[in-house]
This record gives C-alpha cells, structure tokens and sequence, in this order.
C-alpha cells in the first residue's frame, strides 16, 4: 500500500466507529508561543486534552503535518525524517485503554493484515519518585488480543539487560515509556498534561542486529535499543494526568492520545526498514539519480546523502508552503538551514547545477491530492528554493575553498579556533552549521562558544559604529529629516502590506536629502511591487493623517498592533508613534483608518500632508536576506 492508501484506511477506520475527521493544522503553530513548529499529533489538542470541549466531539482523527528540527542532525539513517505524518485518534473522556488497544490490533492485523507475530509491546513500568504506577491493566488487554491470535504473549522486565527472553510485552521506565512534550514526568512544568503510553513495534528480523559491520552487533538486543531490528509503529498514550506543585493530578478526562508514524508504517507494510524507499520518495530519488548519476542504495556515503536530500526538500516544500519563508530568523532559519544542507549533500554527489526545485516539484505532484493547499503554493514554493539556492551556491563554491585552507593543517581531534571559523562567516557568509557539519566529517572540533563571543564582539563593535554615525538613524533634527522620519514608517507599512509581515525593519539612515531603509525581504522587488508601495505610502500622504503618539509598556505596545525595532533595547514604557486613529489596529489599505503603528522615539510631523511626494529611488541588496530602498521626497 502507498503513503496515501493507509492514511485513507485509518481515517475510514475511526470514521465508521464514530470519530470526527478533522484537517492538518499548519506546522507553524496558532497561539502557541512555546515552539516553532508544530512537532506531534496531540499538539493542536492540548487545550482539549487539559478539558476544553471540541466543537467536533469528543472523538477526533486526522493525519497531522509534522516537523521536528532536533531531528536534523539524525537524518541519514533508514527511519528518521525531520517532517512526518502523525495518524491520531483522540477519546477525550469517552473510551479509554480497553477499546483502544483492541481497535489498534484491529487495525494493524485485520486492515493492513500484519503479521501479529511480529509486533511487539513496551509498557510503562511504574515511577517510584512520584508514585506512578506501572501499567498492568494495558498488559491485561495486550495479552488478550495476543491470544485471540493464537499468541502467549509474556510480560517481562529487564529488557535492556536481559534481552528478549521470548517476552512479547515489556516494562520500561518513564524514560521509554512516558508521554508528555517536556519527556520524563521530572522535567515537565507545572500544568503540562503527559501519561503513560503503550508502544507498537514490528520486528523486520535478526538479520539486522546481526551484520558484522553493525556497531549493536556485540549489545543486547531488545525492543527499543535502537539496533534497526525493530521499528516503533505507533504510540497509544494514556493521558491521564497533570503535573501540579505536587506531582500529579488528575485531568477532568481520562484521555487517549494515539500517534502512528504514516511513513513507518508504510515501510512496514513494505517489509523494508528503509522508510526513504516507500512511494513518496520514488518521484524525487529518481529525479536524484537522473540528475547526480549514482544510484540509491550502492554506496553507504550517497546513502547518507540521498536521505539527507530526500528528508530536507520535503520538509522545506511543506515549511515554505505553510508560511516559514527562508531568513536567518525563526521558523524561517530552519528552512534556510535544511536547503543549504541539501544543497551541500547534493555537491557529495557530484550535483554541480541547481536542482532543488526539481526535487520540491516532484513532492508537490506526490502530495497534491492529500494538501491541495500545499499544491496551490507552488509557484511561491518554487521560487523560494529557486532563489535561495542560487544565492548559496556561490557562497558555497568560495567557502568550500577556503575551508579547505583553514582545516588543511588540523588533524583529527583538533579543534578549529573559533576566529577562523568567525572568519569564514563573516568573510565569505560561510554558515557556522556548514563549518560544524564539514568539520565533524574530518573528526575536527568547532569552538561554538568561542564563535558566538566573535560573533558578540562583532554586533558590539557594529552598533557603536552606527550609534556614532548617526544618533537614531537621523542625521539631524531638520524639518525635511523629520518629513521623511516620518515617510520611513509609511514606507515600513507599505512594505508589510505588499510583500508580507516577514518584513522587518533592520536599520535605517535618513539624512535631510533621502531616506534609506534595510528591511528584510529574500528576493528583489519587481517593479509592480515598488509601484504599489509608491501609491500606498501617497495615498497615506494625502489622506493627511494625524500622526500622534503614546506611551505605554511593551507588552501594551504588541496587544495594540505596533511593530518596534531592537524592542529588547527599549525600556519598561516605549513611545507609541500612530499614523491615523491610534486607538484602531494597523492596516496600510485603502480606507484603513490607522495606516501605522511602530516603537519609536521621534521626531515627527504632526500630519502626513506635509510630506510631499514620496518616490522610490533604489532598490537593492543589502546583505543575505536584507534588501534596502533609497527614496526621497518631491
């Protein structure tokens, strides 16, 4: 079966036993502010889960977009991806372990007619430090359906000492078999919601453990010690607590909080423990082998490439999709980061040309039927990685030679100072995550620590620089300087209205002739974008908004709309500069009745209809992801 097919069969399955099917949230996540990405399942249900009621129910399923960047540097062996499909079924305070151990044997033996033989249980063993106890109840439910498959399934503990011993159903610690975001009951805040789980595994068979080139070939072998003979398929947690000053509580719910890998269980169904080999690979491996001319699977180095490329192209199709726009911040820097390593492991194999979009098109065309959303992005899609590589294949090709200078003389076991790693990043925009990567492969060692001080020392010397040049950007405190002040934010909104609110200010320099603005944006504006940014920022001047301001504490300042500039350099209490009704939230559009909303210090004139005529004299580069406007006014 492909990817598609089983994704379709779960979802039918729970549908017919009266669950609700809801769509994939984004992997950029709605009104949570303690992570990047969406990273699992239940992480769109934690409300729900702590005991808010669903609008669809109280059984939920769906296939949920993943993606988790502490994966990055795993990938390249046969099983982990950085983005994911999760299947999840949700009970929230309806049924409980009984019915959901019988209905995921069900699924896994009767619909895509596993072998039972081969799936494997762990369990939660018990927590002494906070008194959790172990989980026998799920053991009991285990072991009937075992039976009804003709199975003894024996209960044992000491797996990871004692190995297998004939056991079918194994007791781990918290450390293996405990589910919450923050891991093992100890490091979870209070009010996090987590329980124990009930964990799936298939054997693909002692082979595996056995190669004598494997490096768990003396170890013992058991469930979950990683050998490759064993594969986890899907986690049933029992989410049933909540950590307190206390320890734990009990939720309002006795919940079930599944999560299956849709990839891993293809590759089961495959009976191969390489999950790069099921059918959502084949368009863009064999796109790969077309292009590089080496085939999948020959060598173990192209291997190791082949994943990489194959992993980090996918993820970027759907992170570029969903709003992570390649930049040097946020979401956006894992994007950057997961093309710039393909791009480098396409150069292992002998990819001399750009090829990225080729690869992010074959995705596009596997996926659009299950994302049609994704599809409808593909011309941004195509562009991003487009542009993106262009722009680091030529740092790439001068870096890669002076990499090679520095490390000449190291040996394995040395480490590379930190100042000439600093010089290969701010001399030839060589990035520290290429320099650690090309290092580890020669056994050399990167000084982080010392790169990051280079790297302070350097910001530190440049804002003395830039504080000494000009106090706050103004040359002085002329009245046609503080006209185009004042025109800097009409040209800051604009900005944010035609090319989107990844733009931000990243410096400015106005003098009593013009105005230059560094904002971030990674592609040069056309001249349709710079015309519309033109009659936005003219048509604020002749609206002759009030410009007023208003102090008021940063967290004040964001929940009325402003934008603010290097805010953790600002005080308790910032000045609020508002281009229109300072009591409405901004919107640089026809009719808006508040045009501009920014941190600011002032000056300004005290109605845009004095400016003038605003013109666009320049647009360009400014740096890697920083592009700069030169304007003046008529």
């Amino acid at each position: 079966m492909t990817v598609h097919e089983i994704r379709r069969k779960y979802l039918e399955f729970f549908e017919n036993r009266g669950h609700s099917i809801v769509s994939s949230s984004s992997l950029l996540p709605e009104n949570d502010p303690t992570t990047l990405f969406t990273g699992s399942g239940m992480q769109p249900m934690v409300p729900y889960l702590l005991g808010e009621k669903h609008p669809m129910g109280n059984r939920i399923a769906d296939s949920q977009k993943c993606f988790r960047a502490e994966d990055i540097e795993e990938i390249g062996d046969n099983r982990h991806t950085t983005f994911f499909e999760m299947l999840g079924n949700w009970s929230l305070g309806d049924y409980f372990k009984k019915e959901q151990i019988h209905w995921m044997f069900e699924f896994l033996t009767e619909e895509l007619r596993l072998d039972p033989q081969r799936i494997y249980i762990t369990v939660f063993g018990g927590d002494e430090e906070f008194g959790l106890e172990r989980d026998n109840e799920s053991v009991n439910f285990w072991k009937e359906k075992f039976e009804s498959a003709g199975i003894t399934a024996l209960d044992l503990d000491k797996a990871e000492s004692e190995g297998m011993r004939d056991g079918r159903i194994f007791y781990y610690s918290a450390k293996k078999n405990w589910w919450s975001r923050a891991g093992v009951p100890s490091n979870m805040p209070e009010g996090e919601p987590g329980g124990p789980d009930a964990e799936m595994f298939w054997d693909f068979g002692a082979d595996l453990k056995i190669h004598e080139n494997s490096v768990y070939k003396d170890s013992v072998c058991h469930v979950n010690c990683d050998c490759g003979r064993f594969l986890e398929i899907g986690n049933n947690v029992f989410m049933m607590y909540k950590k307190s000053g206390k320890g734990f509580e009990n939720l309002p719910n006795k919940n079930i909080d599944f999560g299956g890998g849709l990839e891993r269980l293809t590759a089961v169904i495959n009976d191969n423990p390489d999950v790069f080999q099921i059918s959502v690979f084949s368009g863009a491996l064999s796109r790969i082998e077309e292009i590089s001319g080496k085939e999948y699977g020959k060598n173990p180095d192209y291997t190791h490439s082949y994943r990489v490329i194959l992993d980090h192209l996918r993820a970027v199709t759907f992170l570029i999709a969903d709003g992570a726009i390649p930049s040097n911040k946020d979401s956006g820097y894992f994007t950057r980061r997961l093309i710039r390593r393909a791009i480098r492991f396409g150069n292992k194999l002998g990819i001399d040309r750009d090829f990225c979009k080729e690869i992010g098109k074959a995705y596009l065309e596997e996926y659009k039927d299950a994302y049609p959303n994704t599809y409808e992005k593909r011309d941004l899609v195509m562009n991003e990685l487009a542009q993106e590589e262009t722009k680091f294949r030529k740092t790439l090709e001068v870096g890669l030679k002076m990499f090679e200078k520095t490390i000449g003389g190291l040996s394995k076991g040395d480490t590379l100072p930190a100042k000439e790693s600093f010089d290969l990043y701010q001399t030839y925009g060589f990035p520290i995550e290429v320099i650690e990567d090309l290092a580890n492969e020669r056994g050399v060692v990167v000084n982080r620590d010392g790169f990051d001080d280079e790297m302070r020392k350097h910001q530190d010397v440049s804002r003395a620089g830039a504080e000494a040049k000009f106090k706050g950007g103004l040359a002085d405190h002329s009245e046609e300087t503080t006209k185009l002040h004042t025109a800097t934010h009409l040209l800051h909104s604009a900005l944010r209205a035609v090319l989107g609110e990844h733009v931000e200010q990243r410096g400015s320099n106005i003098t009593s002739e013009r105005l230059r603005f560094d904002f971030t944006h990674d592609s040069k504006m056309s001249d349709e974008e710079k015309e519309q940014v033109e009659r936005l920022v003219n048509y604020a001047i002749e609206k002759n908004y009030p410009v007023t301001f208003d102090e008021m504490t940063v967290k004040e300042a964001k929940e009325k709309g402003a934008i603010g500039l290097f805010e953790d350099r600002y005080g308790a209490r910032v000045k609020v500069y508002s281009v229109g009704d300072p009591d409405k939230l901004p919107f640089a559009g026809a009719d808006s009745p508040t045009f501009s909303k920014e941190v600011c210090g002032g000056p300004h004139v005290e109605s845009t209809g004095v400016i003038g005529k605003f013109k666009i004299k320049k647009e360009e580069a400014s740096s890697s992801g920083i592009r700069r406007i030169k304007a003046v006014i008529l």
